[in-house]
């Protein structure tokens, strides 16, 4: 190609020549076959010999919404069942910054020096835009991240409440059936995934901190009433005295609340997760109250109903997932919208037509 530019009448301008069109495909690339998938057979003697890898395809199995994957997945959870439940299930949650991942990182390498095998599942929100997520929780552990014993897997949110749902359910099971003596779920934080993480561990420790206002305004009294203990965060530095305050308030606030249907009490609390003081006694805390569970039946009840709540929520996730996938409703469906945006019909007359659409 001839540019005009670079006639001598233009003194001091000068312009290359372009480079040709280059393929798209590099030629230096070397491609491999995808791997073949392996039986849910293989997934599951890998898991139950302790192979990481094998682990961690299959909590992605678990993760993925692909018909073919969630076939296999299924078959390997049910293979995994009769090997699951000998484990302490903890749930921590918190305000946001009440430092979790901290938390999570200095009580689990406590319990890796004390030989036991941890797994820890941690939730990242999802972006609702984008529905991204960084997954950066195995990032800020660093300490954990190289323990032996550790096994850490954040997993995204997909807006599925919070981000505690039926999938970390299943992955319990599998860590389980992989040799894991203590699984921690954390959730987001403080919102309506608590209900769904309280459905599926024994102990619901509820992580907070002081200096920042009044401590009991930004907690709601559901989540109070859910939590089997207290533990305020940072007690370290200058907030000493505050945290030590809080735990009173705290101590107070839940001596107000009725009896928990297991009879324990639920105290709070003060630990330093930067300076890894009091969390001995958090995990002191939850150990007295496994043992006082287990002697009055009421852990093996609770693991009970929570089996039984993941069978409707199961259930209803499937009806769900049914409707929004049948040919005939993504068919009505924009036109019941157009309807309602035109103030043609109601929005519960629309729901309503298209319910009956789908039952018939």
């Amino acid at each position: 190609m001839t540019h005009p530019e670079n006639d001598k009448e233009y003194k001091g301008l000068v312009v290359n020549e372009g480079v040709e069109n280059l393929p798209q495909v590099n030629p230096y690339a070397t491609f491999h076959r995808r791997k073949q998938v392996l039986t849910a057979r293989e997934y599951f003697e890998g898991i139950r010999e302790g192979d990481r890898t094998r682990l961690s395809q299959a909590v992605t199995l678990v993760e993925s919404n692909l018909p073919e994957d969630q076939k296999i997945a299924q078959q390997v959870i049910e293979m995994c069942l009769p090997y699951a439940g000998n484990s302490i299930r903890l749930g921590i949650t918190g305000v946001p910054g009440a430092g979790k991942s901290t938390f999570i990182e200095a009580l689990g390498t406590e319990l890796c020096k004390a030989d036991k095998k941890l797994a820890v599942l941690a939730i990242d929100p999802s972006s609702e835009r984008s529905k991204g997520s960084i997954l950066g929780d195995k990032t800020r552990m660093n300490e954990l991240s190289v323990e032996k014993n550790a096994f850490i897997r954040p997993s995204p949110s997909a807006g599925s409440l919070g981000g505690v749902a039926r999938k970390t359910r299943e992955t319990i099971v599998l860590c389980e059936a992989a040799g894991f003596d203590t699984i921690i779920v954390e959730t987001v934080g403080v919102g309506q995934s608590e209900t769904a993480a309280h459905s599926m561990v024994d102990f619901f420790l509820l992580l907070q901190v002081t200096g920042t206002g009044d401590e009991l305004q930004g907690i709601k009294r559901g989540i109070m009433e859910m939590s089997d203990g207290i533990a305020i965060n940072k007690c370290d530095g200058n907030n000493v005295e505050r945290a030590q305050a809080a735990k009173v308030s705290f101590k107070n606030a839940l001596a107000l609340f009725p009896p928990t249907q297991s009879g324990w009490k639920p105290y709070a609390l003060a630990c330093s997760a930067v300076e890894k003081t009091g969390i001995q006694e958090v995990w002191d805390m939850v150990e007295e109250y496994i043992r006082f569970a287990r002697e009055n039946g009421y852990l093996e009840y609770r693991r009970a109903q929570q089996a039984k709540y993941w069978v409707y929520e199961t259930i209803n996730a499937a009806l769900l997932d049914g409707f929004y996938h049948d040919p005939v409703i993504e068919k009505l469906l924009p036109q019941m919208e157009e309807k309602v945006l035109n103030n043609q019909i109601s929005s519960f007359i629309a729901a309503k037509e298209l319910l009956d659409t789908y039952g018939k």
